[in-house]
């Protein structure tokens, strides 16, 4: 029989323990656990060895041949200075031609936002400035011995396509911001579209758009906006769409995929986008002379200056001021209608009686003379001399695609109807 003391002893016989092991530094640790008896330990002493380990030298990373390149933005305020100090560059006779040598004058008159890219050595010393100057074109300024040169060199250009898709959440111009259209691209859509979609009373939140467009671009910066190849505008469930297809060598026009002309022969608006102050009225009471009178016309409420456009092609048959309309313009079209603009702050340059415009063209400026309590425009449209209502009446559709043409048509534009078919597909699949 064991007793309670025998098991004691054994147990007092064996000791749990642990020994940890440090190597060298770097190459690790490790951990061994073990149960040995406690006559078997042996606590040897610790002995730490340090040694020095030279490393070879590390290569050069560059040498005074080597060349960098540097891009910087124009910034507010910016001197030639502080350009050159956020390009890296650091050299004295760069800095005193470009900030006082007459050739480098577009340069220091460079607008805020135009990028500049350096080329300079290791030590900082520019060898070359490139930019787009102010006028579009592409300025050189080069390191020539102990000097500098200036050189204007053609613009290389190429075409870049964009498609771009968006949603009506409170006005047009919100939405092609926030879909990344730029400003040009987003008034031509509003011109394509401006027959079928008054864009001032039309708009629904929910509306939906894709556009295609081309953007021009030089040395990786774009340059200017193109024109829109192919459009599709959703508006209140209804969907309208224009491709874009040259009818001859110098003029091009927008159509919808069966040939028929996507312009009205009139725009509804004279004005890309404002509101109506207002409308059409066979009794108002008139706001200055205090009397019930007839409003045959239609009030767009902008800022002074604002672009006023010609809503069809036609001839100037008056410029000038008279009586309440202040400063006016008369446009006839077609020899059945004509066109008022009236309470204009001014004209455009060299416009003139006689003058042939073309729909969209710019011919003054939102203004408040005449008797007019506000800026806005007074916008007239007669047939044959009576005032109608431009918001109701029925416009002339402009001239489809010829039975010649059809066909040349239909094959050329087969590319852009099926990417905006795409993007409506895609669209809808968003939605799902």
């Amino acid at each position: 029989m064991v007793t309670q003391n025998s098991l004691t002893h054994a147990r007092k016989l064996k000791l749990r323990w642990f020994v940890t092991l440090s190597t060298l530094p770097l190459l690790g640790v490790v951990t061994a656990f073990g149960i040995m008896p406690q006559s078997e330990i042996n606590l040897a002493p610790h002995t730490s060895v340090v040694e020095e380990i030279s490393l070879p030298d590390l290569p050069q990373i560059a040498d005074s041949s080597a060349a960098f390149w540097r891009n910087e933005r124009v910034q507010r305020g910016d001197t030639v200075a502080e350009l050159l100090r956020r390009l890296n560059v650091d050299d004295a006779a760069a800095s005193n031609y470009l900030r006082n040598n007459k050739d480098a004058e577009s340069l220091r008159r460079l607008a805020t936002g135009k990028d500049v890219q350096a080329e300079t050595a290791a030590d900082g010393s520019l060898l070359a400035l490139r930019f787009l100057n102010n006028n579009g074109n592409q300025n050189v300024i080069e390191k020539s011995g102990d000097s500098f040169r200036t050189s204007t060199l053609p613009l290389q250009t190429e075409k870049r396509l964009f498609m771009r898709t968006g949603e009506i959440s409170s006005t047009l111009f919100a939405a092609t911001d926030a879909a990344g259209l730029p400003d040009p691209a987003a008034n031509q859509m509003a011109e394509i579209f401006g027959g079928d979609i008054d864009f001032h009373r039309d708009l629904r939140k929910g509306d939906k758009f894709a556009v295609i467009y081309e953007m021009t671009y030089s040395n990786g910066q774009p340059v200017r906006s193109g024109n829109i190849l192919a459009a599709e505008f959703i508006n209140q469930g209804h969907a309208h769409r224009a491709l874009y297809y040259e009818t001859s060598s110098n003029h091009g026009d927008y159509f919808s995929p069966d040939g028929k002309s996507v312009r009205k022969a009139f725009l509804r608006s004279p004005i890309e986008y404002s509101r109506i102050s207002s409308g059409f009225s066979l009794s108002r009471l008139h706001p200055i002379l205090n009397k019930w009178r007839s409003h045959k016309g239609t009030d767009y409420a902008a800022p002074t200056g604002t672009k006023v456009k010609v809503t069809a092609d036609g001839v100037v048959t008056f410029v000038g001021k008279q009586g309440g309309y202040g400063n006016v313009v008369m446009v006839s079209h077609q020899g059945i209608y004509n066109t008022v603009y009236g309470h204009l702050s001014r004209f455009t340059t060299g416009i003139h009686r006689g003058q042939r415009v073309a729909q969209g063209e710019i011919i003054g400026y939102v203004g408040m003379t005449g008797l007019a309590t506000g800026p806005h425009l007074h916008y007239e449209f007669k047939i044959n001399g009576t005032q109608r209502d431009p918001l109701r009446v029925a416009l002339p559709d402009a001239r489809p695609i010829s039975e010649q043409q059809i066909s040349a048509f239909q094959e050329a534009t087969l590319n852009m109807n099926s990417r905006l078919s795409m993007l409506h597909d895609t669209s809808l699949a968003k939605l799902d």
